[in-house]
Order: structure tokens, then C-alpha cells, then sequence
């Protein structure tokens, strides 16, 4: 069967940029100068580019052009965590830990073990958590500035998964779903496989755009808006409270649902309360304990309007049934003898000074984040590409994710974020210094 001229003019661009011929950066021709060259209708020309964007060998980006991506990275470098090489300082991914967790994980099992209630921990559980492991969490929430009864909470396998039965519970494909320009990839891949269309809102220096919100809503049937107002990822930002009761006003008037995404919400210092606080019956707060005591622990919990509970038990026990017994049973006792106030207080002072160590060998570049992160945002001079950075900084041993996961529209920045929270500190700072080293390269040549 003969081989079209559309495939022909894809797999010859495709094996040119393969074996390097058309090297990195490089920016291709235009839609119509390809279309000329190569006699296609400018239709097809078109879906050339498309495809090869499909398979991770160019990058198109509105106003400039379409230009050849650095294929020492996978496209999907920075959201699929993937086992990084012994001598590869991780950047990527946050899964901070602190020197004592093994010790107090020894102890908590010991405890287990020896408790009246370890034969309970082998049968199922209650879809959303046993009551007094919902009460455990509803007064952790209450020390977050969110005080809500313990039939309003679900315990899940992690804020992930809270995420996931969220959607599920509430949102049908199709549905149009408010989202920040630049935000978290698991909530992004998520909307993916459940068919949700996203909606990007513009950021402003420290928040959401609530204009173009507004715009939204009026032109469109929208159905959820997704928000992380403290210690926003990528960007660190914790809203001002004026601008909460905004949203939550908004939200009212639209009939907007609100999916709080609380993640990294424990490294703000007493910061303003929760729009689950401000707007209560119309908003869906998730959050875990994966970031704030270990990744390990896959415990999350949902706390959502007393209307919406069913739902979601329904969606828990379609994804897993019930809670994980017996991982469910440390988290709770580290909830109520005080064990997880004290490491995410630990961890807000960790945070804080790897932040301290970035500012410092970052000086002078335009980095964005909170002072007690585990990531900053680090955009990038016009000139400089984003996939170019990350692929010398991999060629270096320092693994860092581009802008491409964390963006909701279809103008992708040049920009890195840097996961602060893995790495040990000295090897941090080397880290650091060799990004900042690669960039200042790039930036002058």
C-alpha cells in the first residue's frame, strides 16, 4: 500500500530530528511555509505538526512558532515519577523526610501490635473511615482553621485519590472546570482520563485572576472551579482573605462547585482560613498526610458539604472500597497524640531553610515561591528554552520538570520548578549551584 505524502513529510522530519540533523531549538518551518514546500494543503500541514507534537519531538507555542524538542526528555518529564539514577540529585519530585519518621513508624507498629483493636484492622472498614478516625481528622482540621462535624469527613488513600472520587462524585464528562494558567499535573491528568474540559485562568502576581473568573462564567456553563490558595503548586502564592470571599462569592452566584486543593497548606503559618470555611456548602476540601509526614503514609482525607457525602462514600467504593485499615490506625494515633503538629511544624522549618539555601545561590534570578516551600517556580529569559535547560541539567546528574505538566493553556512559559524538598542539604546546594551555573550559560550566549 503506498505511503501518503502527509506520512512521508512525518517520518522524514521525524528521522531528522532523531538522529539530530535537526538539533534541539531548532524553530521549523511555518504552517504555511511547510504546506509550500512540501505541496500539502495547509490543512495537512498542520496535522503534521500535530503529530509530531503527539510524539514528543516538537513543541508548538502561539506567536513564536513550532520548534524541535530536546528529545533527551521524555514529553511527560516531570509528572510520571520515574526511578531517578543513584547519582541523579531528584528535583523533580518533593518526598521530604525527616531523620527521626523511621524511628516513630518502629513505635506506632509496636503500639498497633499490641492494641485491643488490631483484629478490627483485618476485616473491611466503613467506606469513608471508621467514626472516630473521621473524628481524629475533623479536629486536625479544626487546628487548620477549618471546624467541621466528623460526618463530613471521608478518609481516602490519599489526596490523590480525594481528588479522584471528588471528580467522580460530582463532575460527568464534559463538564467545563475552572483552573489556574499554571497548576498541579495530578489534577490536570486526572481531568484527562475523566474527560473534564479545562478552563485556564490567567495569574495575576499572587493569585487566581477572578476577572477572567468572571468572563468565564458569563460565557460559559462552568461547572467547578480548582483552587490551592495556600501555598498554590506551582507557584507558592497563599491568597489574601478579601480575595478568597471573592471566589467564594463567585461561586455563589454561578453555582460554581469549589475543589480546595489543601496539599502543602501546612508549610503557611497561620494563614487565612480555608475556602471551605468561607463557602462551606459549596466546597469539596482535600488534603493528606503524604507531604506533611511521608509519602508512604496514603492517607488523605476529603471534607465535603453534608449533601455531597453519599456521593463520594459511592465513588470511594467503587475505586477501593474502604480505607487502608492498618495505615489508617498510625496515621490516626499520630493525629491525636500531637506526632503530626510536631513534624509539620519540623517540616515548615526545613522548608525554610531550603528556601533560604535556593535564594541564596539563586540570588538575582527571578524565582517565584513562599519563603517555607518545598518548590519554586524559576521562569526563564525569553531567549532561553525551557527543555534545553532541563536536558543539560540531566547531563549533569540534576533532574528538574520544565513548565509543560503544570500548564492548563495552550501557552506553555519557558520555566523550571525546582523540588526542593528530597535532596539532602549539601547535595541540594551542589544542585543548585549547578543549576544556576547551566542557566546563567544558556542565558549568555
Amino acid at each position: 500500500m503506498p505511503v501518503s505524502r502527509y506520512k512521508r513529510v512525518v517520518d522524514a522530519l521525524a528521522a531528522d530530528i532523531r538522529s539530530g540533523r535537526l538539533r534541539a531549538g531548532t524553530r521549523l518551518p511555518t504552517h504555511r511555509q511547510l504546506a509550500s514546500t512540501e505541496g500539502l494543503a495547509l490543512v495537512t500541514a498542520s496535522r503534521v505538526y500535530a503529530e509530531l507534537q503527539a510524539i514528543g519531538l516538537v513543541s508548538g507555542e502561539p506567536g513564536r512558532g513550532t520548534f524541535v524538542r530536546d528529545t533527551v526528555l521524555p514529553p511527560s518529564h516531570g509528572i510520571d515519577q520515574q526511578a531517578v539514577a543513584a547519582d541523579v540529585t531528584d528535583l523533580t519530585f518533593n518526598y521530604p523526610a525527616l531523620p527521626e519518621q523511621a524511628d516513630l513508624l518502629r513505635a506506632a507498629l509496636r503500639d498497633l501490635a499490641s492494641s485491643g483493636d488490631l483484629d478490627a484492622l483485618l476485616r473491611y472498614q466503613p467506606h469513608g473511615g471508621r467514626y472516630h478516625e473521621r473524628d481524629s481528622v475533623a479536629r486536625h482540621l479544626a487546628r487548620r482553621g477549618l471546624t467541621v462535624d466528623a460526618e463530613r469527613v471521608l478518609i481516602v488513600n490519599g489526596g490523590q485519590h480525594g481528588l479522584a472520587v471528588t471528580a467522580l462524585a460530582l463532575l460527568q464528562p464534559g463538564d467545563v472546570v475552572a483552573v489556574d494558567a499554571l497548576s498541579y499535573p495530578g489534577f490536570t491528568a486526572l481531568a484527562r482520563t475523566l474527560r473534564l474540559e479545562l478552563a485556564s485562568l490567567p495569574a495575576l502576581a499572587d493569585a487566581t485572576d477572578l476577572d477572567a473568573l468572571e468572563r468565564l462564567c458569563r460565557t460559559r456553563r462552568v461547572r467547578a472551579v480548582y483552587a490551592m490558595p495556600t501555598v498554590h503548586n506551582p507557584l507558592g502564592w497563599v491568597t489574601t482573605v478579601a480575595h478568597r470571599e471573592r471566589l467564594a462569592d463567585i461561586a455563589r452566584r454561578h453555582e460554581l462547585v469549589i475543589v480546595e486543593d489543601a496539599a502543602y497548606a501546612y508549610l503557611a503559618d497561620r494563614p487565612p482560613a480555608p475556602l471551605a470555611a468561607l463557602a462551606p456548602e459549596r466546597t469539596v476540601y482535600v488534603s493528606g498526610l503524604s507531604k506533611s509526614v511521608a509519602t508512604g503514609l496514603r492517607i488523605g482525607f476529603v471534607c465535603a458539604p453534608q449533601t455531597l457525602v453519599p456521593s463520594i462514600e459511592r465513588a470511594i467504593r467503587t475505586t477501593t472500597w474502604n480505607t487502608p485499615a492498618l495505615m489508617t490506625g498510625i496515621a490516626c494515633r499520630w493525629l491525636d497524640d500531637g506526632t503530626v503538629d510536631r513534624l509539620e511544624a519540623s517540616k515548615r522549618a526545613d522548608a525554610a531553610a531550603r528556601q533560604a539555601i535556593a535564594r541564596e545561590v539563586l540570588a538575582g534570578l527571578p524565582v517565584v515561591g513562599h519563603p517555607s516551600s518545598y518548590f519554586l517556580w524559576l521562569p526563564l529569559p525569553d531567549e532561553v528554552r525551557a527543555d534545553r535547560i532541563a536536558a543539560a541539567l540531566l547531563a549533569e546528574h540534576v533532574s528538574v520538570s520544565t513548565a509543560e505538566p503544570f500548564t492548563t493553556s495552550a501557552h506553555v512559559p519557558h520555566a523550571v520548578r525546582l523540588a526542593l524538598g528530597s535532596a539532602e542539604p549539601a547535595a541540594l546546594r551542589a544542585a543548585l549551584e549547578t543549576v544556576r551555573r547551566v542557566v546563567d550559560a544558556h542565558t549568555n550566549l
